[in-house]
């Protein structure tokens, strides 16, 4: 079937892709780490002062943050063990918890001296006693035994620091993330003791990340609700750079306290409740507007439930969370911004439409209309009147009572992207722009702008746009702009009969990783290769072929054939060719071939896309 947009909801990432090759945490992923786990905090302005050195009273405090007690110790644990450390001092109970522990000890004078700085061998001496080795795991006295043991289990790797030298906020995060990935006395990684994950030899960001962060919260009042000081406080709104003065009620939102940093989302559905599955009783998942949203929080678990106030037929607004879970519910009559929606129907028909009625005939007939949204998502929506024809452009207005489909005349532009995609045509994008590329047989894509940058836009590739208040585009609908809506298939069998006045054909392809069979009594013009399938009314109407190349090398984005340069598709296919298998080819993936090893043909479409031109598939072949 048709390429399908990705789903709106993806989650902002917090961290690099998991499935990059694993390389060494560099320093601003250690200093992250640090923050994060609370060893390391900033002033009331969220300063880190990484330059400052580090005194033997913040020292202890780092430990404590570093070890099984951290959320053991406050204020109150204090007491007057040295004559210069009195029970109301700010680290008192940090000082009494790690004199008891062993980790470190006073002077024959009686006194700490909180206020000193700490050396480099006074801090591995105390790190090492937090690890678990005693005097009899170091050879030598102090302080080269202790520095040669450090040495020897990580403690100083990427370290520049010498013996004497008094350390600075900066080198204790090099030393803390050390300690965390080094082997205890016991023969144990120090991180994994203390429940964190341990991958490739590197703390896992991520999982300490969520670990960390507090949340799904909804802002009932338009305001967040912090246990900190939102003075120097970081904010991303909806993936952006933002500011707590952008979050709007019923935004919802979620928080990390180590990192100061906020993360708000304003994803919200709005539509037609047709199900609660599997029951009411225990739900797990509604569905509205057509698609099926899992149910991620307790709270909204209880308002779909039999006990709750929702029930199907109802128009509700559905607040989603940073991976597209439904955190809560409201009544579209609550959403004080009606929802209005754009884009492109794709199919509409009469429908039997329950109420939330409890009469036996509450079922009543209603029109199902399907609108491929610019935000890239398929949405059915339930209403009154006609059904629309497919391809006509549309606004969809919800409100608390029904969906109001309006008829949106044609708004064409042409002119040239930017080379960073940041205008088009004299217009500035928005920043959350939504572009949704269309074309004539209901398929659909999300593009965006980065996807046009450089391409030259006719006044037929643009069907609509919009302008938001400060005259930036949007939302923009396209007509086969980029080819990126049809399906490219790699064709293994293409035969055809003619038998007396009849004509039949039988063809075999790969698409999406698959192999697939159609046959009947229609032959088209190609061989075995690339190819592009063409639909009318949701069946193959046609069979165009691509256009072969031969790559003389290859990168993650483009390909080169000598001296002209391919773009990738996104989506590339990449066959291997396999002559073992029953059809020749094999499913594989672009970081498993290269132009060494393999004479690489690539397949691009020429069918006079503004922003096509791409090779959609490429066949290796073991040299």
């Amino acid at each position: 079937m048709k390429k399908r947009a990705l789903c709106l909801f993806t989650a902002l990432c917090l961290t690099a892709s998991l499935a990059a090759p694993a390389l060494a945490a560099d320093a601003d992923t250690k200093l992250e780490t640090i923050r994060v786990l609370g060893i390391l905090s900033g002033d009331g302005n969220g300063n880190l002062n990484l330059g400052n050195a580090v005194t033997r009273a913040e020292f202890v405090t780092m430990m404590t943050a570093a070890s099984p007690y951290k959320d053991t110790v406050g204020a109150s644990n204090g007491s007057a063990l040295f004559k210069d450390v009195k029970t109301g001092h700010w680290a008192s109970g940090y000082i009494r918890l790690a004199v008891e522990q062993g980790w470190v000890s006073g002077y024959v004078d009686g006194t700490f001296r909180p206020g000193n700085t700490i050396t480099l061998e006074e801090a591995c001496t105390a790190l090492l006693r937090m690890l678990g080795y005693d005097s009899g795991a170091l050879a030598g006295s102090f302080p080269s035994a202790q520095l040669s043991k450090a040495s020897a289990i990580g403690l100083l790797d990427d370290l520049d620091v010498k013996q004497g030298q008094k350390l600075t906020r900066q080198e204790c995060v090099g030393l803390f993330y050390n300690a965390l990935l080094a082997e205890t006395g016991g023969g144990q990684v120090y991180g994994t003791t203390l429940g964190y994950t341990i991958t490739n030899d590197e703390l896992d960001w991520p999982t300490l990340v969520n670990k960390n962060t507090k949340g799904p919260y909804v802002a009932q009042s338009g305001s967040v609700s912090l246990p900190f000081s939102t003075s120097g406080v970081t904010v991303y709104r909806n993936g952006t750079a933002s500011s707590l003065s952008a979050v709007k009620r019923y935004d919802v939102y979620y928080y990390n306290e180590s990192l100061r940093t906020v993360w708000v989302y304003s994803d919200r559905i709005t539509g037609t409740l047709t199900d609660v599955s599997p029951n009411t009783a225990a739900p797990t998942a509604v569905t509205v507007a057509g698609n099926r949203y899992d149910l991620g929080t307790s709270t909204v678990v209880y308002q779909f439930s039999s006990q709750g106030s929702f029930r199907t037929g109802d128009t509700v607004t559905l607040l989603l969370g940073k991976d597209g879970e439904v955190v809560s519910v409201i009544s579209a009559a609550q959403n004080s911004e009606d929802t209005t929606y754009y884009g492109v129907v794709v199919a509409s028909a009469k429908s039997a439409s329950s109420s939330n009625t409890t009469s036996a005939d509450s079922a009543s007939i209603q029109t199902a209309t399907q609108v491929a949204c610019t935000d890239g998502v398929l949405r059915t929506f339930y209403h009154s009147g006609s059904t629309w024809s497919a391809g006509r452009i549309v606004s969809v207005d919800t409100d608390g009572s029904a969906s109001r489909l309006k008829d949106q005349s044609k708004a064409t532009l042409e002119g040239r992207f930017s080379s960073d995609g940041s205008t088009f045509a004299g217009y500035r994008l928005a920043a959350d722009v939504q572009i949704l590329d269309t074309d004539s047989t209901g398929g659909y894509a999300r593009i965006y702008p980065s996807r046009l940058a450089g391409s030259d836009l006719s006044s037929g590739d643009v069907l609509y746009y919009s302008l938001n208040g400060s005259g930036e585009i949007d939302r923009l609908i396209l007509n086969r702009a980029t080819g990126d809506t049809m399906d490219y298939i790699y064709l293994t069998r293409a035969a055809s009969e003619t038998g007396g006045m009849s004509v039949s054909g039988s063809y075999t392809y790969y698409l999406d990783g698959q192999s697939q069979t159609i046959s009947g009594s229609t032959a088209y013009s190609v061989s075995i290769g690339g190819a592009m399938l063409v639909y009318k009314d949701g069946a193959v109407n046609n069979i165009k072929q691509l256009q072969s190349v031969s790559l003389t090398s290859l990168g993650d984005l483009y390909a080169m054939s000598d001296n002209r340069k391919y773009l990738l598709d996104e989506d590339v296919q990449v066959l291997l060719k396999d002559d073992s298998t029953s059809n020749g080819y094999y499913v594989t993936k672009l970081a498993d071939i290269n132009d060494d090893d393999y004479r690489l043909t690539g397949w691009y479409d020429d069918f006079g896309y503004a922003a096509g031109g791409r090779i959609r598939i490429i066949v290796a072949a073991p040299n």
